[in-house]
C-alpha cells in the first residue's frame, strides 16, 4: 500500500491507538520557550529579593573573613556554608519552581496528561546502530538541521536588531555608580532576552502544528482500513473478540506449517525463535515463523521432527523476532548476520552429502 492511498483523515481509534503508544503533536520548542518567558518574568518580579539575598552571603563570608585565624572554627565555617547555601537556595527556588511548573503546563496542553507505559517500552531494534545512523544523516535529520539553524537566524537576527541600537546608550554609562551601572545594564539585558524569548514562542507555536500537520500526515488512512474499522466496530465485543482468536489460530497453524520449508531456525536459544527461507525468486531471506516461550518451543519440535537445522544466536534472533513480521523479507541491517548463518548451514549440508 503507496502513501499516495492514504488518503482519508485517521479516525478517532487509530488516534487514541498512537496516543498509547506515545505518538502524540509535541513541539519541544514551545516547551522551552514556555519555559524561557516564566523564568524571565520571575526573575523580573524577584529580582530585589534575588540581590537581598545574595547581599546577605556575602556579608556572612565577609564576617568569617575579618575574624582572626585563631578564631574561626570548624563550626563557624560549617554555619557559614549552610548559612550561604540558605540564601542561594531561596534566591534560586522562586525561578526553578516557575521554570518546572510553566514545563508541567506546557506538556499537558500539548499532549493531555496520560501515562502511557508502551512508550517507555524498551525495543531491540532502537539499539540498532544501523536505524540509528540513518536517523542521524537521513531525511529527517537534515529537515531538523535546517529547522534549528533558521531558529537560530531568527533569534539573532532580533537579538542584533535589539542590541545595535543601544550600543551609544552603552557608551553613556561610563562613569556610573554600581547601583545605577546595574539596574541600567538589567534594563537592557532584560528587555533584550524579553524580545527574543518571545520570538523563540512564535517559532514554537509554529513548529507544534508543523509537528501535528506530520502526525496527521503519518497517521492517514486508506479508505480499505476505515471500511475494516468500520465493520468491526459493528459487531458486538464478543464477536470481535471470537474473531480475533480464530484469525490468530488460523495464523498461527499457517505459520507451523511453514517450518519444515525453512532452511534455519535462529533461536535465543529458549525464549526466541525465529524460521528463516531463501530460495529462488526471493530478493532477500524471510522470516516465514516466529514465537516468544511455548510458541518458540514448539517452532523447535517441529524443526527437528523435519531436519532442519538449529543456530542459536541470541542477538540475530531478538532483533529479527523484534524487528521482522511473519511472511516479511529481512531488512537491510540483517543481511550480513542471517547470510553468515545461511552460509554455515549450506556448508554443513554439503559436508554431511559427501560424507
Amino acid at each position: 500500500m503507496s502513501a499516495s492511498d492514504k488518503t482519508e483523515k485517521a479516525t478517532p481509534k487509530k488516534r487514541e491507538e498512537s496516543r498509547k503508544k506515545g505518538q502524540v503533536a509535541k513541539s519541544a520548542d514551545l516547551n522551552g520557550a514556555i519555559v524561557l518567558l516564566a523564568g524571565l518574568f520571575t526573575l523580573a518580579a524577584t529580582g530585589p529579593s534575588i540581590v537581598g539575598h545574595c547581599q546577605d552571603a556575602m556579608h556572612d563570608m565577609l564576617l568569617l573573613g575579618a575574624d582572626a585565624p585563631d578564631v574561626v572554627q570548624r563550626a563557624s565555617i560549617g554555619a557559614v556554608i549552610l548559612s550561604v547555601a540558605k540564601e542561594v537556595g531561596m534566591s534560586v527556588a522562586p525561578v526553578a519552581f516557575a521554570c518546572c511548573l510553566a514545563g508541567i503546563v506546557a506538556n499537558v496542553a500539548q499532549v493531555r496528561f496520560r501515562i502511557t507505559p508502551e512508550a517507555v517500552k524498551p525495543e531491540f531494534k532502537k539499539l540498532n546502530p544501523v536505524s540509528g545512523f540513518k536517523q542521524i544523516f537521513g531525511p529527517n535529520a537534515l529537515v531538523e538541521g535546517a529547522k534549528s539553524v533558521t531558529k537560530v537566524l531568527i533569534v539573532g537576527v532580533i537579538v542584533a536588531a535589539a542590541l545595535i541600537p543601544a550600543i551609544p546608550e552603552m557608551g553613556a554609562l561610563v562613569g556610573m555608580g554600581p547601583h545605577e551601572l546595574g539596574a541600567q545594564l538589567a534594563g537592557m539585558v532584560f528587555g533584550i532576552a524579553k524580545r527574543a524569548a518571545f520570538a523563540y514562542l512564535l517559532i514554537g507555536v509554529a513548529d507544534y502544528f508543523w509537528q501535528k500537520y506530520k502526525l496527521d500526515k503519518s497517521l492517514r488512512m486508506d479508505k480499505q482500513e476505515i471500511r475494516e474499522e468500520s465493520k468491526g466496530q459493528s459487531l458486538p465485543a464478543e464477536v470481535r473478540s471470537a474473531q480475533r482468536r480464530r484469525a490468530m489460530q488460523m495464523s498461527r497453524a499457517r505459520m507451523m506449517d511453514a517450518v519444515p520449508e525453512a532452511d534455519v531456525i535462529v533461536t535465543n536459544p529458549t525464549h526466541f525463535s525465529v524460521a528463516l527461507k531463501y530460495g529462488d525468486g526471493m530478493l532477500a531471506p524471510t522470516v516465514v515463523a516466529k514465537g516468544q516461550d511455548l510458541t518458540a518451543l514448539r517452532i523447535r519440535e517441529i524443526a527437528r521432527e523435519h531436519g532442519v537445522p538449529i543456530l542459536p544466536n541470541p542477538p540475530l534472533a531478538r532483533g529479527l523476532y523484534a524487528s521482522v513480521e511473519v511472511d516479511q523479507a529481512i531488512p537491510e541491517e540483517f543481511f550480513h548476520a542471517v547470510a553468515q548463518v545461511l552460509a554455515f548451514v549450506y556448508r554443513t549440508a554439503n559436508r554431511k552429502v559427501a560424507a
